[in-house]
């Protein structure tokens, strides 16, 4: 008999909507603020609310989000790891957040109090749909028969294979976030300057390239995915998050390019968290998939 865990993942991670309710992923919620308004964010947004989020953003809203805490860890676990329920769980990279160190205090709490459970974090080194890409494969290696141990150490050793390549419209956002100086920001938006980033194999952010104006960027985005790009191994491998931050003409763009390209692509295309949209702004637009591993 197939050994019964739970998959969570955080409101961070971008997944297509149908399939996490399909497959029963769960979610553990945060805070995020827009102007004045506090949001109590639990699952994906819907995109009513994700795109008020953006117009505010662009009406000069100031946004921000909020920790998770081992509290609020404990709070979402405790009634299922009671009941004898193991939990596996990808966080946001600890490169970027301090979620995963949480998750690890609040697992080693309570599996001190309910003996015979196991809580797994695993720090996905990824943001945004490449936690939804790992997410998507740990199903489908439970649905293979996978214990939860085993599940953790695969993605573990293929979380380096996701790649992350995104564009943002404002450098103002980066600048907010200790990303850009002041200077660069300023000078950056005045020169219609695009800035592409990554996520590096110690799962922070740098800024790998810089392109003037949005189509130089987005052919730059595609060049990166065809230059990771490698054959799939299994089938979820196909499966291409394009994510944007209300700004669906750009991933339309890439879609049909990565199409041309690869006519087995599984493309999804998905609009950006508010917890990840506070940092980076409107118009991002990103390119996320499984390819050769990461070496920077």
């Amino acid at each position: 008999m197939r050994e019964e865990y739970m998959i969570f993942t955080d409101v961070s991670a971008d997944i297509d909507k149908e399939f996490a309710k399909e497959k029963d992923i769960h979610f553990i919620a945060m805070n995020y603020t827009l102007g004045e308004e506090e949001r109590h964010c639990d699952g994906i947004e819907d995109e009513e609310i994700l795109k008020r989020f953006y117009d505010g953003q662009r009406d000069g809203d100031f946004t921000k989000t909020s920790q998770i805490s081992p509290a609020n860890y404990m709070e979402a676990w405790e009634p299922y790891v009671k009941e004898g329920t193991s939990i596996l769980y990808l966080s946001l990279s600890g490169g970027l957040s301090g979620t995963f160190q949480s998750s690890n205090l609040a697992a080693r709490d309570l599996m001190e109090e309910y003996e015979g459970v196991s809580i797994i974090s695993v720090d996905s080194l990824a943001a945004t749909g490449g936690m939804g890409l790992l997410a998507e494969a740990a199903v489908f290696n439970r649905e293979k028969g996978m214990s939860i141990e085993e599940n953790a150490e695969w993605l573990d050793n293929n979380k380096m294979r996701i790649n992350h390549w995104f564009m943002v419209e404002d450098l103002m956002y980066l600048k907010r976030g200790g990303r850009v100086s002041a200077a660069t920001a300023l000078v950056g938006t005045t020169l219609n300057i695009k800035p592409i980033l990554t996520i590096n194999s110690e799962g922070k952010l740098p800024n790998i390239d810089k392109k003037r104006g949005v189509k130089a960027a987005l052919n730059r985005l595609f060049e990166l995915y065809q230059a990771s790009s490698k054959e799939a191994e299994q089938e979820f491998e196909n499966t291409i998050y394009l994510v944007h931050a209300d700004d669906s003409m750009k991933v339309e763009m890439l879609e049909k390019r990565i199409m041309e390209a690869n006519p087995n692509a599984i493309v999804k295309k998905m609009m950006l968290s508010p917890i990840i949209g506070a940092h980076v702004g409107p118009g991002m637009a990103a390119v996320i998939h499984w390819g050769q591993e990461r070496t920077q």
